[in-house]
C-alpha cells in the first residue's frame, strides 16, 4: 500500500468528516423521538474514524491497480453523498430530505464495495463495515423521520 495515496484518501475523508463537526447533532437532535436501537453518542465518532481509516486503506490499495476507474469513481461518489448528509439532516433538519441523500449514498457504498472486491479482496473487505454502518444509518434516518412526523425543517429566513 502506498502511504501517499493513503494520506490523500484520509485527508479527503477528514474534510468530509468536518461536516459532522460543522453540523453537530446538538440539543435539537436530543429532543427527537428515536428508536431504542439508536447507538449511543460515543459510537458515532468511533465508527466514522474506523470507517475513514478502512476506506482510505481501500482507496490506497486500488489506486495502484489497473482498471480501478469504477472503484475510484464510486469511492469519490460515496464521499460526496456522505459529506452532504450531515448538513441536510443536522444543519437543515430535513429528516426526509436526508433520506433522499441516503439512497444514492447507500448505492454508492454498495457499488464501491463490489468494485473494490473485484480488484482486491482486502479493499473489498475494508468497505464491508461501511456498508453495514450506512445500512443502519439509513434505517435510523427512516425511523427517526417516521417517529417525528411534525418535525419542521430549519427556517432559513430567520437566520
Amino acid at each position: 500500500m502506498d502511504l501517499l495515496f493513503f494520506s490523500i484518501f484520509f485527508v479527503s475523508c477528514a474534510a468530509a468528516g468536518a461536516t459532522g463537526a460543522a453540523f453537530p447533532p446538538g440539543d435539537w437532535y436530543k429532543t427527537l423521538n428515536k428508536p431504542s436501537w439508536t447507538p449511543p453518542d460515543w459510537v458515532f465518532p468511533v465508527a466514522w474514524t474506523s470507517i475513514y481509516l478502512l476506506i482510505s486503506f481501500a482507496g490506497a490499495r486500488v489506486a495502484v491497480i489497473e482498471g480501478n476507474g469504477y472503484a475510484l469513481g464510486f469511492w469519490a461518489m460515496q464521499l460526496g453523498f456522505s459529506t452532504l448528509w450531515s448538513p441536510v439532516f443536522f444543519g437543515l433538519r430535513r429528516l426526509r430530505g436526508a433520506l433522499i441523500v441516503m439512497v444514492p449514498l447507500w448505492l454508492a457504498v454498495l457499488a464501491a464495495t463490489v468494485s473494490n472486491f473485484q480488484l482486491d479482496l482486502w479493499a473489498g473487505l475494508a468497505f464491508v463495515p461501511y456498508l453495514i454502518w450506512v445500512t443502519v444509518a439509513a434505517a435510523l434516518n427512516f425511523t427517526v423521520a417516521q417517529m417525528n412526523p411534525d418535525q419542521k425543517p430549519l427556517d432559513l429566513a430567520n437566520l
